[in-house]
């Protein structure tokens, strides 16, 4: 909402106002500047559907009860892909974001622990997720889909303890 008594307000020059009869141009001789209004709202920022898996995926890893993420075949390429000198563990495994320009949905694979209540680790996984992505990026998280592939049993062994043995 605009204040009218700030637009029916003289300044000392005789204009009316701030804005009135300026134009933007380089090398401004009369030495006034424009006012812009907040720095904050000049300009847009876009956020990758990258950067909100790698916040997902990060922040369901930290809930107990979540043994890994991703499906069986995306976890054994990842376990052989991790291995290769130079390259970093993909914490976008088992994560997938699509990312508009004030909200997003996520879709999550994960793999949980052997006696853990999976509905109260996928609401436990959705509150951790939805709090880490609202609070990083500030956009609104419509929707977490939890998909819970697998549970690893105690007495299993991990994917990554199998390809160790094998090299």
């Amino acid at each position: 909402m605009t204040d009218t008594a700030q637009h029916n307000r003289q300044e000392p020059d005789g204009s009316s106002g701030p804005s009135e009869g300026r134009t933007l141009e380089k090398g401004n001789a009369g030495g006034g500047r424009k006012a812009l209004g907040d720095p904050a709202t000049r300009g847009r920022t876009t956020i990758a559907d990258g950067v909100v898996e790698k916040i997902a995926g990060l922040a369901a890893r930290d809930v107990v009860g979540v043994h890994a993420m991703g499906t069986g075949l995306a976890r054994t390429f990842g376990s052989v892909r991790d291995r290769v000198p130079g390259a970093s563990k993909s914490v976008t495994r088992g994560v997938k974001a699509e990312v508009g320009e004030v909200q997003t949905a996520l879709d999550l694979d994960i793999v949980v622990e052997y006696g853990v209540s999976i509905v109260e680790v996928a609401r436990a996984v959705r509150e951790n997720v939805i709090a880490a992505v609202e609070r990083m990026t500030g956009l609104e998280v419509v929707e977490v889909n939890v998909a819970v592939g697998d549970v690893k049993l105690p007495d299993e062994e991990d994917d990554d303890d199998r390809e160790q043995r094998v090299q």
